[in-house]
């Protein structure tokens, strides 16, 4: 048997924290050495690593785990039932990002006083996103470890990395380590986008100076953020990385073969996670970006928007790999969501992006391109959302001053390469993957 197998050849090689490889030698994060498994063709992440050593880095540990409903193995099952069946390990707190351990909907946990309890663990959920910021310090002080587990989004824009980086500081100031296991980058690691943002523009959808399409793993987002000392007061834990197996950095996630689980609740498939990428920008602006629809990222729209004059201004820029038709539509919110959609029940008209090439499109370009012309079309009605949040979003106040401008939509992919050469050479040192 396949599982048999691996869990021999791991545990024959009594993984321990260490890395043997001079080229994967980091001052203050260690990456657990795992057996080759290039004889096999399924990839395996870091928790499918863990169960096959029948979780014996958590034997005899008290932990909390930060982690949503992403975290799960190969077979699609979630960390935390997984974690259930190992009865040397006591989970006491699980720590939950934005949207929480299982989304919008949480159908697995039940209310108690201001906390959630989960079910099976009888553990605390503690929401790190709209409640506290870091754990609380009666939660580091009963644990002897953090978990942390979930895919990340492969964009700038989510707010797990900000949380993360809040866990590791409370880790670095109670002295509690942290072990991470790794998951593939689900837009391929090779392809880099965007700017870095500014210091003075960052924010927790910019909380660390990378790309908005940066190209890294979680556990190398981890690794750069530790070495690097960009914790609040440069401070360094004690992190272990359980790397992926098997995973090249130009697979996308549908070539790996895992199990898809909504890393977002408005993010159903691989192709609205892509145009995510480029389109969250929009809520910078007063469009509709198929919020309140089954089609979110790949709707842009509003009740005053000129439809087919804009698309012939698009089609003349020929943005590779895309194509755009007229639609009309009305935002309806729902009890599932907890955003109510702009222009929420009115009729809408707008342009339906279809990605045609996801290896040709280029989200922020076609994104980019798309506002500027809405800004150059709707002068009066087009407006910025208030307190600048479109300069957080995009790192820099560069994309709202061009548009000001009246730029051609093209100058601006030329205003962030810089930043993109800049950034593929810092982050040689820390791959993990070819």
């Amino acid at each position: 048997k396949i599982r048999f197998i691996i869990k021999f050849l791991i545990l024959s090689m009594l993984l321990s924290y260490s890395q043997d490889s001079s080229s994967l030698s980091f001052d203050n994060t260690k990456i657990m050495k795992i057996p080759n498994l290039s004889f096999f063709s399924n990839i395996y992440t870091g928790l499918d690593i863990l169960e096959q050593m029948d979780f014996k880095p958590l034997d005899n540990k008290k932990i909390a785990i930060l982690t949503n409903n992403t975290a799960v193995n190969r077979k699609g099952k979630h960390i935390l039932d997984l974690l259930y069946e190992h009865s040397n390990t006591k989970v006491l707190f699980i720590l939950a990002p934005e949207n929480g351990v299982w989304g919008i909907d949480d159908k697995r946990a039940t209310l108690v006083g201001r906390d959630n309890i989960d079910p099976i663990h009888k553990a605390p959920i503690i929401d790190l996103f709209n409640t506290y910021v870091y754990p609380p310090h009666w939660i580091m002080d009963e644990i002897d470890l953090i978990l942390v587990d979930f895919q990340d989004l492969g964009s700038r824009y989510s707010t797990h990395t900000a949380t993360m980086s809040k866990v590791f500081e409370a880790a670095s100031n109670h002295k509690v380590p942290v072990l991470l296991l790794d998951r593939p980058n689900p837009l391929r690691g090779d392809i880099l986008d965007g700017p870095v943002p500014r210091t003075e523009y960052q924010s927790y959808e910019s909380y660390n100076l990378f790309p908005i399409r940066h190209g890294l793993t979680n556990g190398e987002i981890a690794l750069i953020i530790n070495e690097m000392g960009w914790v609040k007061d440069s401070k360094k834990i004690e992190l272990t990385i359980i790397p992926v197996a098997n995973w090249k950095r130009d697979q996308w996630f549908s070539e790996t073969k895992l199990v898809w689980k909504n890393p977002k609740p408005s993010i159903k498939n691989e192709e609205t996670l892509l145009a995510y990428n480029g389109m969250d920008l929009f809520r910078g602006t007063n469009m509709n970006i198929g919020f309140g629809t089954t089609t979110p990222y790949l709707i842009i729209g509003s009740p005053w928007l000129s439809t087919s004059f804009l698309i012939e201004k698009i089609r003349d820029q020929l943005l590779p790999g895309v194509e755009f038709e007229e639609v009309n539509y009305r935002p309806i919110g729902t009890s599932f969501s907890n955003r109510v959609p702009k222009y929420d029940g009115e009729s809408c008209s707008g342009i339906k992006v279809i990605i045609k090439d996801k290896n040709l499109f280029k989200p922020l370009e076609t994104a980019t391109t798309i506002l500027f012309l809405i800004n150059q079309l709707h002068p009066r009605e087009f407006q910025w959302e208030k307190n600048g949040y479109i300069d957080k979003l995009f790192g820099s106040n560069e994309l709202r001053v061009m548009a000001a401008q009246k730029k051609a939509p093209s100058h601006l992919p030329s205003i962030w390469l810089q930043d993109i050469y800049k950034f593929s050479d810092f982050r040689k040192k820390f791959l993990l993957y070819k």
